[in-house]
């Protein structure tokens, strides 16, 4: 089994039921256990700000499936969840799940980058990471709380202790 952390985010039709929802689905994933899910955090949109804030958690699976078949599941549970994949980037949805990191992976295709791109610089992701993991240390060698001493809060708030 590997450990396997996936960023959570909504900001449509009842983001923190969402999470929930999603959560109970990454649970379901065949040849996988869900060991934990964060605290709910909510941030500001990264892009368009005319959009409600989101809200964010990571989850640790142990899995015995590949990249890209965890993909896979990833994206129909987003599917399953209403996810509409429109061109413009970061808008609103009802469902955000990245693969944040695979076990020591690192992985760079054109449809799955393992660690997940731009992590180290996001309070959403490392925050809820950090209420998990916190002596995690990035297959880089960066220790996760050193990203996260780094790393302002940019308005995020921690909304509710850990959900499994």
């Amino acid at each position: 089994m590997i450990p396997v952390y996936i960023g959570l985010g909504s900001n449509l039709s009842q983001p923190e039921q969402q999470i929930q929802k999603a959560c109970e689905s990454l649970a379901a994933i065949p040849g996988s256990e869900l060991i934990k899910c964060s605290s709910l955090f909510q941030s500001r949109p990264m892009g368009p700000q005319d959009q409600p804030n989101y809200v964010n958690a990571v989850a640790l699976l142990n899995t015995r499936l590949a990249p890209d078949s965890l993909l896979q599941h990833t994206q129909s549970i987003e599917n399953n969840q209403g996810r509409v994949r429109k061109a413009n980037r970061w808008g609103p949805r009802t469902l955000d799940l990245d693969i944040l990191l695979f076990g020591h992976m690192q992985l760079d295709s054109p449809h799955l980058t393992i660690p997940h791109s731009g992590l180290q610089q996001r309070e959403f992701v490392l925050y809820p990471l950090y209420d998990i993991a916190p002596n995690l240390v990035l297959p880089s060698g960066e220790k996760l709380s050193d990203l996260v001493d780094a790393c302002p809060l940019n308005g995020l708030q921690k909304m509710t202790n850990l959900l499994v």
